[in-house]
């Protein structure tokens, strides 16, 4: 592809490094902000500029945040002896949107997956066990997607997470087997939450 300009192609080389983002989409977006004043492209550069400026990430449950502690875990009307296990922050603002969870979150960061090179020592599982020995955590609900991945770290979890005497329970089974849990409506994620069950006996079926 040749491009008119040396600026307008480093513009398109960026935003096609972005994630199902071609040269051609990125080009029609770069298009698109030649058309706007330069007051709207500016405040779209610097939105991305304070992204990296600005943002860090919770020490307590690794969530993105604008302090040292996001507004989750900062909250003192939220039940801390109750941890929600994600696998990253789609997951835990799907869970926020039902409104129906009251507990604390920990975003582990990703999935047991050897195929993909990912082992328990890549996520941010030892922090998890920690928080179980350590702290007033009285219950760990393991909210991670019905794959293969997902079921791989969740049976890891939860032998990590037994010896420490709290409650592990998982989300109902509603959630169709293969789903990613980012991508469930509301209701059904509500209601997977709220018919949580003990780990233990999902691995009976």
């Amino acid at each position: 592809m040749n491009f008119p300009s040396k600026v307008v192609e480093n513009a398109v080389e960026h935003l096609s490094r972005l994630p199902g983002i071609g040269k051609r989409t990125a080009l029609r977006l770069v298009l698109h902000l030649l058309k706007q004043d330069k007051t709207t492209v500016q405040g779209f550069g610097d939105a991305f500029i304070k992204l990296t400026n600005n943002i860090n990430y919770c020490s307590s449950c690794f969530s993105i945040a604008e302090s040292q502690i996001c507004e989750i875990c900062a909250n003192t009307n939220r039940d801390k002896t109750i941890i929600c296990v994600v696998e990253d922050i789609r997951v835990l603002l799907a869970i926020e949107s039902t409104m129906q969870y009251k507990g604390v979150y920990h975003v582990l960061g990703g999935l047991i997956s050897p195929i993909d090179g990912i082992g328990p020592t890549d996520l941010r599982i030892e922090e998890l066990v920690q928080k179980a020995e350590n702290s007033d955590v009285k219950e760990v609900i393991l909210s991670l997607s019905t794959t293969m991945e997902g079921d791989t770290t969740n049976y890891y979890l939860f032998r990590r997470l037994s010896p420490c005497g709290v409650k592990i329970s998982s989300i109902a089974r509603g959630i169709a087997i293969g789903d990613e849990l980012e991508y469930t409506d509301q209701l059904t994620l509500a209601t997977a939450i709220s018919s949580r069950m003990p780990y233990e006996n999902s691995l009976s079926k």
